[in-house]
């Protein structure tokens, strides 16, 4: 045999094995690009699918959106469509159309997510078990709004923001603000707080709000909030108390034209989520809820108090007839027994709230 022969037989043997063994010649320069390309496509592929969904959460408030407080639902609303590049979505109801505070908790705590959020008085959580939220609602604790805004900055605020959490309720609050000081309106003249004794006053479903209302010698009556305007017409109750924004944006100053600037009780509000519907949400739409919150709770505070007096002088220019109260001693001693029924049991917490002033 030549070796011309013999040197090509060995080289397709060496061929031959080479192939048997499984490995393959080195890729050719035209063929790395595609690869690159398939591996950029896939990496696409998976950003794509790492896209926050889209969620639409249902936010019940009882107040038209003209008031303090619809004006803060509609900045936390605003703000969280604009973090989330609307891929949250805030369908706020008002005006009272999913029922009363007590109506829509009862629904955001038996579930079934019609109901995703609300904006509620802290006070309307006493019913429920909120011991803390209580606290906020007892009369003349918040000398000023600045004391309030002391507590709902400090440390202490989400304590109380997440009670109902912690206690297994369904819910959670995300952030305070506050709708004003409360003052008693009346279909009848009022021109001290001795006027008040035997009168029906409107009460929600809420023992310390009652206790007060008892204190004062006067008689609570409870009715939804949503009955209210009809209850003063036809003479059901003889008065109520709500924070002047809202006494003004209901028109209860048509059939109860009588304001005392009594401030018995600074209006403390939270906004609160199920827990099913925060669940469902990404961490990082959490933290985009979170943030609009921190949001709106500034502009509640900024606008507050500058709404709160313009309405006041236009209920004067109306002819509402409102009084002002220079002594809140003979207030807060017929309130005494009612504060310290409320507060005996969180004496402690009490105290620093008081002492944040």
């Amino acid at each position: 045999m030549s070796k011309k022969i013999l040197a090509a037989l060995l080289s397709f043997s060496l061929l031959f094995s080479v192939a048997g063994c499984g490995l393959k010649a080195p890729e050719t320069p035209s063929e790395q690009p595609k690869q690159e390309e398939a591996q950029q496509e896939g990496t696409k592929q998976e950003e794509t699918s790492a896209v926050e969904p889209e969620v639409t959460l249902v936010f019940a408030e009882v107040n038209p959106l003209d008031t303090i407080v619809g004006q803060t639902d509609l900045a936390f609303k605003e703000k969280v469509e604009e973090l989330s590049g609307g891929k949250i979505k805030i369908d706020l109801q008002a005006s009272g159309v999913l029922g009363s505070e007590n109506d829509v908790l009862d629904t955001m705590l038996g579930g079934g997510g019609t109901i995703d959020m609300s904006r509620i008085s802290a006070f309307a959580l006493t019913p429920y078990g909120g011991e803390k939220s209580k606290l906020l609602s007892v009369p003349f604790t918040f000398v000023n709004r600045e004391h309030f805004w002391n507590f709902a900055t400090s440390d202490l605020a989400p304590e109380f923001l997440m009670e109902p959490y912690e206690k297994g309720t369904g819910i959670r609050g995300l952030f305070y603000g506050e709708e004003g000081f409360r003052h008693f309106f009346t279909t009848k003249e009022v021109k001290g707080i001795e006027d008040l004794k035997g009168m029906k006053l409107r009460v929600s479903n809420d023992p310390v709000m009652q206790g007060m209302v008892e204190g004062l010698g006067a008689s609570p009556t409870v009715i939804a909030f949503g009955e209210l305007y009809s209850a003063l017409q036809t003479g059901v109750v003889d008065g109520a108390e709500q924070p002047i924004a809202n006494y003004k944006s209901n028109a209860f100053q048509e059939v109860a034209p009588y304001l005392i600037l009594d401030g018995h009780t600074l209006g403390a509000i939270q906004v609160v989520i199920t827990d099913e519907a925060w669940n469902k949400l990404t961490e990082e739409q959490q933290n985009i809820l979170i943030e609009a919150g921190k949001y709106a709770s500034e502009y509640n505070r900024k606008i507050s108090e500058e709404q709160e007096q313009k309405i006041l002088e236009e209920l004067k220019a109306q002819g509402v007839t409102v009084v002002e109260v220079n002594d809140i001693t003979p207030w807060q001693e017929a309130c005494k027994k009612v504060i310290e029924e409320n507060t005996k049991d969180q004496a402690e917490l009490y105290q620093k709230i008081l002492d944040m002033k």
